[in-house]
């Protein structure tokens, strides 16, 4: 999978068993970053309304993330666990320190593109420990579900990079997010109450 990805820097597949220790903390997380996705996606079509394959493409992934944040509410209703409150999310605040500033709205789409497409390859990695090395049967197959789904966003933020910046351009910044990302992933401790 981190082949595919891109990721230069893989989760040590421990973490999993670590946060199925403390599902409702992971369960929490994991809420909220399907909540921020949403967000994210509206955030992109309010900002560039004029691209309209974006913005094709982008509502229903709102609609996805929203129903999968209600996903998790639902398990955790069913395994009588509560949502606790957001917390700050230091992996997606060192991503957007990466981003250019002070660019051309253009570049601005594209920073953004790669930003939302690191986040969905980098979820889609943590979905798929899950999915393999969760104790909880249900719990593997339901984190697979979610695997298959950030790895289709995670291509889509993609392919609409190359579609407007062409793949050269998109590789190129794309490897220079590759390897920040992995020297973030390197220095922040591991936490296995955070999906990043």
């Amino acid at each position: 999978m981190n082949t595919t990805l891109g990721l230069k820097l893989p989760t040590d597949p421990r973490w999993a068993n670590l946060a199925e220790m403390d599902l409702e903390e992971i369960l929490t997380d994991h809420a909220y970053c399907e909540q921020k996705a949403a967000t994210a996606c509206i955030s992109l079509i309010q900002a560039f309304p004029d691209r309209q394959e974006l913005v094709e493409e982008l509502a229903p992934i709102v609609t996805e993330e929203w129903g999968h944040f209600r996903m998790v509410l639902v398990e955790l209703k069913k395994r009588a666990l509560r949502l606790g409150r957001q917390r700050k999310d230091e992996y997606v605040n060192e991503l957007l320190k990466f981003q250019k500033k002070g660019g051309t709205r253009d570049e601005a789409l594209l920073e953004r593109l790669l930003t939302c497409a690191l986040i969905e390859a980098r979820s889609c990695e943590r979905f798929r420990l899950l999915s393999l090395h969760c104790a909880d049967e249900d719990l593997r197959g339901w984190y697979h579900k979610f695997m298959i789904a950030e790895a289709g966003h995670y291509r889509m933020f993609l392919d609409l990079a190359e579609r407007y910046f062409g793949k050269d351009a998109t590789w190129n910044r794309w490897q220079e997010y590759l390897r920040y990302e992995a020297s973030v992933m390197g220095n922040m401790p591991a936490r296995s109450d955070r999906m990043h």
